[in-house]
């Protein structure tokens, strides 16, 4: 296993005469397997909320994504379930998967009732999970469908970074239209994973799988991306890094000496990560000219190795004294990812303001920039949302968590229907 190691400007050429010149640097990420691959087995664990408000149709679904993904795994692969209300509970601890028998009697065991406490369901799961960590992906899928109302929100917060910090991975399900998609956002986003949303009852089953699909492409942990720039080349100091495939997440930069790194967890198998950079690069003579060295240091759970580091590679660019520019259509796509997204989140931020004119203008671009991407879901989405504005309406929680979703992401099925 491997990584594979991609990097383009959104215009390789430069001005010789410009005293500065911004530019946009896509990366891309992933794991490559090669004809000896022996995949590390899943550690996962099911953080479910069965507070009352799960009460019937909705408890029974998740109940039966549960017990879909516990058929799913394979021998070796490990299991933890902790199931939370204004409390939390180990339901089934840490073990490999010898007797799914036993396991699913506990699963049907699980009832609604009481609060809902997020921060107590995650401190166990982290436990449970960390005790399998070893030598395996370790991913929890926490589930809810409520506020933090027994819970808090900062230390669910600590809590994700705590489990980045040992390689495990936190993804999020938010259930129905009533979950803080803040908190649940920023936990995935803290946590290295994804943020799900299950509109009805009946997705629960697809939507478990969908995220089931994705942590078993998991070829390498722990990658962090280390970029190298010349004197000349600096990051932007305002949000400087993002990724922008598969989903639209802010990341923090981290400088250590020279270098900059760039916390990402896990790289799938073939399924590129895409970071998008912005940097200001200074005036250069003329010819081809180094901006910048890659790499990425990462861990092999499947051959128990770990802080390996992948091929270094350069990035250069071509500075011309007559300059013609010669835009990357590829990298253009992912600039106009991060736009959607940057675009939606001032429009949120004006409606909290009360700014419902200025929310649904930004909207609006959000729209059309998704409509040049040829995002015509997300097109729909935002726009539907900016008329509603303009029109007096007010967004209700699915339509302001369908115009979150859709801001982040390109979603393969319809979120319209």
């Amino acid at each position: 296993m491997k990584v594979g190691l991609q990097a383009a400007l959104n215009d390789a050429n430069l001005g010789a005469s410009q005293p500065n010149s911004q530019r946009q640097l896509a990366i891309s990420l992933s794991a490559i397997a090669n004809s000896e691959r022996r995949s590390a087995p899943l550690n996962l664990c099911l953080i479910l909320d069965h507070s009352g408000s799960m009460n019937g149709r909705p408890m029974e679904t998740v109940k039966q994504a549960a017990l879909q993904i516990i058929d799913s795994l394979s021998p070796g692969d490990r299991l933890s379930l902790v199931a939370f209300d204004h409390k939390a509970k180990v339901i089934v601890p840490n073990q490999q998967i010898d007797n799914p028998a036993n396991i699913k009697v506990e699963v049907n065991k699980l009832r609604a009732s009481g609060g809902t406490a997020i921060d107590e369901g995650m401190k166990l799961g982290i436990e449970e999970l960390a005790k399998g960590k070893e030598n395996a992906i370790s991913q929890a899928f926490l589930l809810t469908d409520g506020e933090n109302e027994h819970g808090d929100n900062d230390r669910c917060l600590k809590l994700a970074e705590v489990a980045a910090s040992y390689n495990l991975t936190l993804n999020t399900l938010g259930f129905g239209d009533h979950w803080n998609q803040d908190i649940l956002e920023q936990i995935a986003d803290g946590g290295g994973g994804t943020l799900s949303y299950i509109r009805r009852p009946e997705e629960a089953v697809s939507e478990f799988g969908r995220l089931f699909e994705r942590v078993q492409s998991i070829g390498l942990t722990n990658a962090y991306l280390i970029m190298d720039f010349v004197p000349m080349v600096r990051l932007a100091e305002l949000k400087p890094v993002a990724q922008v495939v598969p989903d639209t997440i802010e990341l923090s930069v981290m400088q250590e000496g020279s270098q900059y790194l760039v916390r990402l967890g896990d790289l799938m198998i073939d399924a590129p990560r895409v970071v998008l950079a912005n940097l200001y690069i200074g005036q250069m003579p003329e010819g081809k000219q180094a901006i910048a060295q890659l790499q990425v240091r990462y861990d092999s759970p499947a051959t128990q190795e770990e802080n390996l580091f992948s091929e270094n590679i350069a990035v250069e660019a071509t500075v011309m004294q007559a300059y013609q520019a010669e835009p990357n259509s590829h990298v253009q796509q992912h600039v106009m990812a991060l736009a959607k997204y940057r675009q939606t989140q001032i429009a949120e931020t004006k409606l909290k303001d009360g700014d419902r004119q200025g929310a649904a203008t930004m909207l609006q671009h959000a729209a059309k920039t998704a409509l040049q991407m040829g995002d015509k879901n997300a097109a729909t989405v935002l726009q539907s949302s900016a008329t509603q504005l303009q029109s007096g309406g007010e967004l209700s929680e699915a339509d302001r968590k369908k115009t979150r979703i859709v801001s982040k992401t390109i979603l393969q099925d319809n979120i319209n229907s």
